[in-house]
């Protein structure tokens, strides 16, 4: 990302067809071909691994850290090659234009995840998926036993399950591998499935010149597979549970502060490690993404450290984490370490000593360019560095239409009134900000699709700080017209990109 270029940030939901939410098949292959219209060098999405509905489906809440989400599987693709009939991926009623009802998805996407690995396990197994297993099982093999009695135990967390899988008796963990082998095997399918349709889809992108930026968050779920799995890696009690969690401190937006409650890393554990297993997920997400972008980056440096069960993240302490060694260590198996890190906030002088030092990017927003005045704004057009990416907005963010309707302040509104030197109308704010983004000194800049399209409110991916109704906005089939691709491609011209 060191020479000027710009893309889109659309997750893989998004995406419009008729099966109810958006996947690795012919929409995403046409999205691809809107990209390499429109002149754009780069496709940012949100994870990929796993959700749960417990969790809204949040894409940052994953049961996994490594595996891919059997939600994105595409129906056509799995008929294409001869794991479905054309009538088994027929929907029963119609699914919503609009969003994402992901209830009955997941109902849908479950039947037909059955319908296919019941067609291949009557053929047999073939050799490349015996290859894939075999290949994957480092982190495949756990996974896979983990969705297992997941499944046996759908109401509990791991820490609840019978004593002797809750604390991987190996006896007993080979026992159930025995009594549920197909369970087992159904989700080493599925991964295999989805590892084939993603080398598909991102040998689509290189061909058309497009890189993938993905995105991964900082700290992992505790009822997910890589805390039952390494609990060693985890600040966990005797009975496996986190002693304490992951949050940030009261601040302008939170007299209490958050509580997250994801469990805490022993950082003490990864130095003795090597930090392998950081090694290892790097790794996976590189097979995955040409770029990633760590959420809460600044938890590398200094995390705020919320004994378990606090209501309110009050009386939490900051924590130094070895961000130095980390770093350094990665860079020996990655030389050209290729993470961007999600700095927005409040960012403490040793974060960026860090970024500096790594040459790592950071982000700068320009819907936040307002909320100050302009002169000094970290994220205004004319103080915004070469090597960031710029954005118009992102996923948490209202779209710039709707935060120019509804959200913006009296204050910020004049501010951009003045640095503007006019007042724009609804209608046009959001290609203004297009082209601020466009123009400004960043090496790259990305612009959501809901930017593109100029949407208001209603478009918006998630509101942070809120459990229900978010990850749900899907694109309409119009958004592909050749005037659209045109104008970004003019942008991408104008302003050397």
């Amino acid at each position: 990302m060191k020479t000027r270029g710009s893309g889109i940030l659309l997750h893989i939901t998004c995406l419009p067809g008729r099966y109810g939410i958006g996947d690795l098949g012919p929409e995403a292959y046409r999205f691809i071909d809107f990209l390499q219209t429109a002149g754009q060098r780069y496709w940012q999405i949100l994870p990929v691994h796993p959700t749960d509905i417990r969790y809204d489906n949040s894409p940052y809440h994953a049961i996994s850290a490594f595996a891919g989400n059997p939600l994105l599987l595409s129906p056509e693709l799995l008929v294409e090659d001869g794991y479905l009939d054309q009538s088994d991926i027929e929907p029963i009623s119609a699914f919503s234009d609009e969003h994402v009802d992901f209830a009955s998805v997941i109902a849908y996407k479950e039947r037909l995840c059955d319908i296919a690995y019941n067609r291949f396990a009557y053929f047999g197994s073939d050799s490349k998926f015996s290859e894939f297993c075999t290949d994957q099982a480092w982190w495949l093999d756990d996974y896979a036993l983990f969705v297992a009695i997941r499944k046996q135990y759908p109401d509990s967390l791991w820490s609840e399950w019978p004593v002797e899988l809750k604390n991987r008796d190996q006896k007993a963990l080979i026992t159930f591998q025995k009594s549920h082998a197909s369970v087992i095997e159904r989700e080493q399918f599925l991964q295999y499935i989805f590892s084939m349709q993603w080398e598909a889809l991102r040998a689509r992108c290189k061909k058309a010149g497009i890189r993938i930026i993905g995105d991964i968050p900082i700290y992992l779920d505790y009822d997910s597979a890589d805390v039952w799995t390494f609990p060693h890696l985890f600040q966990l009690d005797d009975e496996r549970k986190p002693r304490v969690v992951s949050g940030v401190p009261p601040d302008y937006f939170s007299a209490t502060g958050q509580v997250w409650n994801n469990p805490l890393y022993d950082w003490n554990v990864f130095k003795e490690t090597g930090f392998s297993w950081w090694i290892q997920r790097l790794r996976r997400e590189c097979v995955l993404a040409d770029y990633i972008r760590i959420d809460h980056f600044r938890g590398l440096v200094g995390f705020w450290e919320i004994k378990a069960g606090s209501e309110t993240a009050i009386d939490g302490r900051w924590v130094n984490a070895p961000v130095w060694d980390l770093i350094r260590t990665l860079i020996k198996e990655f030389p050209c370490l290729p993470i961007i890190a999600e700095d927005l906030g409040i960012i403490t002088p040793d974060v960026r000593e860090i970024m500096r030092e790594f040459d790592i990017p950071g982000m700068k927003v320009l819907v936040f360019a307002f909320s100050s005045p302009t002169g000094d704004n970290p994220y205004i057009l004319h103080n915004i560095p070469k090597n960031c990416i710029v954005y118009t907005g992102t996923h948490d963010n209202t779209p710039v239409r709707g935060w120019y309707d509804q959200d913006a302040t009296p204050a910020e509104k004049e501010r951009l009134f003045a640095y503007l030197g006019r007042k724009p109308e609804s209608h046009e704010i959001s290609d203004i900000f297009i082209r601020l983004a466009m123009m400004s000194g960043a090496n790259t800049a990305i612009i959501p699709m809901q930017d593109i399209l100029g949407c208001d409110h209603t478009a918006r991916m998630n509101i942070p700080g809120t459990k229900e109704g978010n990850w749900r906005w899907r694109l309409n089939n119009d958004y592909h017209e050749s005037e659209r691709a045109q104008k970004l491609r003019e942008y991408t011209v104008i302003y050397g990109r």
